[in-house]
């Protein structure tokens, strides 16, 4: 009797021992990002998280959600900062500080070149969900809606097209490749001349998006 309980002791300590060192794993692996794989450790509340193109595509400002007269952009960039990442499932919020385009290029009639793309009214706040379809919403943030102000080369000069988005676009992610994206996401022109569409449509993909605070700069996980 005496060697049984000591047996069942002995197997209860190491059941312990056992828990308590896959515990950190299993709650770092449960929150809705993580970095490294889907098990990984959970992305800090305050790492910031950035990501370019996917290499050989295109950030594109085009006419119709179908379309292929406009402008595209060869460079583009983001960073945000995760200001909310609970366990999943459920919705992470980041919010997005910078996000830039380089190396534009227009093929609308009349446009000679595109001088400069720059995003207003930053942060925005941008809700990753780990719902069926790992949805992605960009939504205005304190200093006002969505905006970007496309600045276009003329023969007559530049032309400044401003447009907005007051309600907010849509987006995925997605773990292979480690990617965010959108397609097709309208903005309205609210400023600008005959050669500016009364509507802009965005599309980008960006990835691998890492996480450049976390030690190896690991990659993004939706969980």
């Amino acid at each position: 009797m005496r060697i049984s309980r000591t047996l069942a002791t002995a197997a209860l300590a190491s059941l312990a021992l056992t828990g308590a060192a896959v515990a950190p794993a299993q709650a770092a692996g449960s929150a809705v990002l993580t970095t490294g794989s889907p098990t990984g450790p959970a992305v800090a509340v305050g790492d910031v998280l950035s990501a370019n193109l996917v290499p050989g595509t295109y950030a594109t400002f085009y006419n119709s959600a179908t379309g292929t007269s406009g402008v595209k952009c060869a460079t583009s960039s983001f960073s945000a900062t995760v200001t909310s990442n609970p366990a999943a499932p459920g919705s992470a919020t980041e919010q997005l500080n910078t996000q830039t385009f380089g190396s534009c290029t227009s093929n609308v009639v009349g446009v000679t070149g595109v001088k400069s793309i720059t995003v207003n009214n930053l942060p925005w706040v941008n809700t990753v969900s780990d719902a069926p379809g790992n949805p992605v919403a960009l939504t205005p943030g304190t200093s006002g809606a969505l905006g970007t102000t496309v600045v276009l080369n003329t023969i007559l000069g530049s032309v400044n097209c401003v447009y907005q988005n007051t309600t907010g676009i849509n987006g995925t992610t997605s773990n292979t490749g480690n990617t965010i994206g959108f397609s097709a996401q309208p903005f309205s022109l609210i400023s600008g001349s005959g050669l500016c569409f009364s509507t802009g449509y965005f599309s980008a993909t960006y990835g691998q998006v890492i996480d450049v605070t976390a030690p190896g700069q690991p990659v993004l996980f939706v969980n």
